[in-house]
């Protein structure tokens, strides 16, 4: 069983380009391959040729039927080209992997997609917006992937934990060999580290108290600040209001979580933030179907834009997509024309779905920040 993991933002790097290793899981900097001699090509835009720069590293080891796990790095570039920045040609995903030295290659249902229940009796349209998407969850297994699995794989390694959280953030015991190309585009870097998401039951019901502080709010308002305070937040949801549903979802969950980069759900469901279907296609390597893997949401680029320098700001506004999808081979095949030298590790590019921010009724300039 399978649910949804939240990266949420941790500690800024000391240096954006700081050597980490391939257990780490960040946004930003550059990407720590586990071997050396990468294809150059692999990193340039498919549109404009310009080297891509990486836009999120993620640790996702997955277990495989009777075996172990699989040493597993997920790796999504963007292009910094103003042109490239609207173009679903600009953004690319690598699997990198190392597969468990056994015969089996089959997924495990250990990590399984998720079922969708939603009752026909309620009548509460914004309640049913939660139970249209609420899964019947078991983190358990999943999560001791995502904090356990680089102990497993290492041996050595150890990954800091918080009592209510899962830290997957830069090794202290490993310091891998790389040659920095100065001519790299490189983003802000900070670490992650992640969450289980809890039910939709959970959150509605923060939401309700929420509701009903707003409501007095607005009935004891005092001031003209307040009342203009509280009619700026109207406006913003009375928009809302006007859109579709999937949007609706779309903003709930991410209202939930405002801070969020980045959902996981191995073969699970996405969130969209508009009613289009994307292609996933089959995988380049095996030619076995895709499936859902993770999402990265607009606060990313929020935080990037923060730390950004004058001239990354100017190109970071060229990013307007409400998120990105990355589908990967649902069979996690080991099949790929791309290996290290040795032969352990291999690459395989996989898909990505880009959802760009639309203009609500029209309007041009309303996005997912706005408030007037």
């Amino acid at each position: 069983m399978s649910g949804v993991i939240l990266g949420l933002p941790g500690s800024w790097a000391d240096d954006n380009r700081e050597p980490s290793d391939h257990y780490t899981t960040k946004v930003g900097g550059l990407p720590d391959f586990p071997f050396q001699n990468v294809n150059p090509t692999l990193l340039d835009c498919s549109q404009c040729g310009n080297k891509l720069c990486l836009i999120l590293q993620v640790y996702a080891p997955v277990s495989i039927e009777r075996t172990g796990i699989d040493e597993r790095l997920l790796l999504i570039f963007g292009c910094l080209t103003p042109e490239c920045g609207n173009s679903k040609l600009g953004w690319r995903a690598l699997r990198v992997q190392k597969p468990c030295n056994q015969e089996f290659s089959k997924v495990s249902q250990e990590i399984s997609p998720l079922t969708t229940s939603t009752s026909a009796t309620n009548t509460n349209w914004w309640e049913q917006l939660d139970e249209e998407i609420d899964e019947e969850m078991d983190l358990e297994e999943l999560s001791r992937a995502f904090s356990g699995a680089a102990t497993e794989v290492s041996h050595a390694k150890k990954i800091p934990s918080r009592s209510d959280s899962k830290i997957i953030t830069k090794s202290l015991t490993w310091s891998p060999t790389r040659v920095v190309d100065l001519k790299t585009p490189v983003l802000p870097c900070f670490y992650i580290y992640t969450e289980e998401e809890p039910s939709s039951k959970d959150i509605s019901l923060c939401s309700n108290y929420a509701s009903l502080s707003i409501k007095e709010n607005q009935s004891d308002a005092e001031d003209s600040i307040q009342e203009e305070t509280w009619s700026e937040e109207v406006y913003e949801y009375d928009k809302a209001l006007t859109a579709d549903r999937t949007y609706l979802k779309f903003k709930k969950k991410l209202d939930a979580y405002p801070e969020q980069c980045f959902r996981y759900s191995y073969g699970g469901k996405p969130i969209l933030g508009r009613a289009e279907d994307g292609e996933a296609g089959k995988c380049r390597a095996c030619g076995g179907s895709r499936h859902f893997e993770m999402q990265l949401m607009p606060p990313l680029l929020y935080f990037l834009q923060e730390e950004a320098d004058e001239r990354q700001k100017q190109l970071l506004e060229t990013w307007n997509w409400m998120t990105l999808l990355v589908y990967t081979c649902s069979e996690n095949c080991s099949k790929s024309s791309e290996k290290s030298d040795d032969g352990d590790w291999m690459i395989t590019e996989e898909s990505v779905f880009v959802q760009f921010e639309k203009p609500l009724n029209g309007s041009a300039g309303v996005g997912f920040f706005s408030t007037t």
